[in-house]
This record gives C-alpha cells, structure tokens and sequence, in this order.
C-alpha cells in the first residue's frame, strides 16, 4: 500500500506559505490605509485650525519640506526591510551635500559631473556600511552608528568647518529651487522625490532585489540555506541607501544655496520614524514605498500645522515621539494578531 499524500503550501524563500503571504499582504495593505486616513485626518483638522493652513504656498511648502526627510526615508526603507538600521544617514547627507560643493565650486566640474560624484559618493557610504554589516558582522546599529560620527568629523575637516556657497551655479540650485512646469511656482525638488519613490517602489516590488530582501527581513536563515548569497544583497541594499543619501545631499545643499557641514543631525531619526509611521516593521519582512511616502508627508504635514498654530517647539517634538510611539505599537498589535 502506497502511503496517503499530503498537500503541501508552496513555501517562499522566506519561509511563508502561500496563505500566510496573501495574509501578509492584506495586513500591509491595511496598515498603509490606516496610515493615509491618518494624514487625511492630520490635514483636515490643520485646515480647520488655522486659515492659512490651506493655501497653495503652504501646501507647496510642505510638499517642499518632505523632499529630504523623504529621499532619505526611501533608502531606510530598504535597509529596515533586511531587518537592518541606517543612523548614518543625516550626517552622511551633510557629507555627500559638502562633496558636491568640493566637486563644482572647489574643481570646477560640470553641475551634472558634480551632482553624479555627490551621489556616487553617497553610494560609497552606503558600501562602507555594507562591507561593515555583512563581513565585520557588526550590527547595523553600531555600524551606522559609527559613519554617523565618521561622516559628521569628515564633513567638517573636508570644508574646513564653513559652508560652501553654490553662488556662481546657478543651474546648480535650480535642481531643488526651479521649476520645470510653467507658471506655476512648484519646485523642482518635489518633482525629483516623486520620480524616485516611483524607481523605489518598482525596485522593491518588482525586482530580484526587492524579493530578496523582503526574504532576508522575513527569515535570513532560511534565505541563506535556499541558497541566496545574503551577504551580496545585503551589501547592495546599504549601496541603494546611500545612493539616496548622496541624492538628499544634492537636494539640500541645492535649496540652501549652500552645503552646510553641520547639518544632517537629526534627519536620521525623522527618516526612520517616517518609515516606521508608514507601517514598515522594525524586525524586518514587511514595508512598503508608498507607506514611506504617507509617513514622510505625516510628519511634514504635522510640523507645519503644529508650527502655524504656534505650537512650541518643544511640544512638537513630543507630539512626534506619540505618534512614533503609536506607529510601533500598532506594528506590535499587528505581529500579535498575525501569530
């Protein structure tokens, strides 16, 4: 007698059933609607709140606010979706925005040459991390960690702690500044994130790479024993955050005018909270471009509200901390009703 056979549910290489990954993906999609009706919510109550809330220039000027955090979010997002963290973002932003003044102000490259070797150098960064992570097996948290403060020392040595102004480029702050519609006052910038949230998105839902590394957040082991070179992907993801570090660097220091070496403190932490606001997990697996996108738009959103109505500083800061605060518990409520 032949014994009875047993179906099986197809596994994936990050140890879901096929089930679980349709489950998987309505909680995601849940999570994203959660957090737009949040933004919608956000805008709404603002709009009431204040006259001068919902007007074109304050729209565009939040719009315009969310380019850095954004740009930088976006390659987070790869990096958190490992299971991974990336604190060296800020600083790193600061280090790629003074390369580019070195670049065309210092040696005189072409505006296209500088903006290239600005983003390549953040790419580098990104390498560096990687290389770090995947062979030192450090942990991300004290490998980023570390290029935070290398980045923010080398920013301020290679410009000799003093901005540098961008003031016979002109071409150059056009980049975030100009607008390529015309007549209407919209920035460049914000046109620039657009475009790269939608190469984002279809990186990491479309791809190789995005299917990996998804695998990689989900199960390494697994992913490992399947047969896929965890520490090759690895490595590129760090890669993709830092090319978008060196694309933040380019977008800032082309709307100041200026690379400014003691900025990028601080953004890292926006950037991450952006991310997490936008349903992507902490312990890796689950995230999504578009949720990245509402996160970021949640926090521009609330600082310029909370700022319009002439909310303290310091009370903005706290308010933040709730809704980041809030964002991982919902996370964690989600993992306790999916196990």
């Amino acid at each position: 007698m032949t014994a009875p056979t047993t179906a099986t549910t197809p596994q994936r290489p990050d140890g879901q059933s096929g089930s679980g990954a349709v489950r998987a993906t309505l909680t995601g999609k849940f999570q994203q609607m959660l957090a737009f009706a949040s933004l919608i919510a956000i805008f709404v109550f603002f709009a009431f709140a204040s006259p001068h809330f919902l007007n074109y220039s304050n729209v565009t000027s939040m719009l315009f606010s969310t380019v850095v955090i954004g740009t930088l979010a976006l390659g987070v997002t790869f990096v958190i979706v490992t299971g991974g963290i990336d604190l060296s973002v800020g600083t790193g932003m600061a280090l790629t925005a003074v390369m580019s003044g070195v670049f065309i102000t210092d040696m005189g490259l072409p505006v296209v040459v500088g903006v290239l070797g600005a983003v390549l150098f953040g790419g580098l960064i990104g390498l560096v991390n990687g290389v770090n992570v995947t062979f030192l097996r450090l942990p991300p948290f004290i490998a980023t960690l570390a290029m935070m403060l290398v980045a923010q020392g080398l920013a301020l040595v290679i410009s000799g702690s003093a901005p540098i102004y961008f003031s016979d480029d002109t071409g150059y702050t056009e980049i975030s500044t100009g607008s390529i519609i015309p007549g209407a006052d919209f920035p460049n910038a914000v046109l620039i994130l657009a475009g790269a949230a939608i190469l984002a998105g279809i990186v990491l839902n479309r791809t190789l790479l995005g299917r990996y590394t998804y695998a990689i957040g989900s199960n390494e082991e697994a992913t490992s024993l399947s047969g896929i070179n965890v520490r090759k992907w690895k490595i590129v993801v760090y890669v993709i955050s830092g090319l978008f570090i060196g694309l933040a660097g380019v977008l800032i220091s082309a709307r100041l005018g200026s690379a400014q070496p003691a900025t990028g403190m601080g953004y890292e932490l926006q950037a991450i909270a952006a991310v997490v606001i936008g349903g992507t997990s902490l312990s890796g697996g689950k995230g999504s471009i578009v949720g990245t996108v509402i996160g970021a738009l949640i926090i521009s959103v609330l600082n310029n509200g909370l700022q319009i109505t002439s909310v303290p500083q310091e009370w903005q800061n706290v308010i933040l901390g709730c809704v980041i605060v809030a964002a991982v518990y919902a996370d964690m409520a989600r993992k306790r009703t999916a196990a």
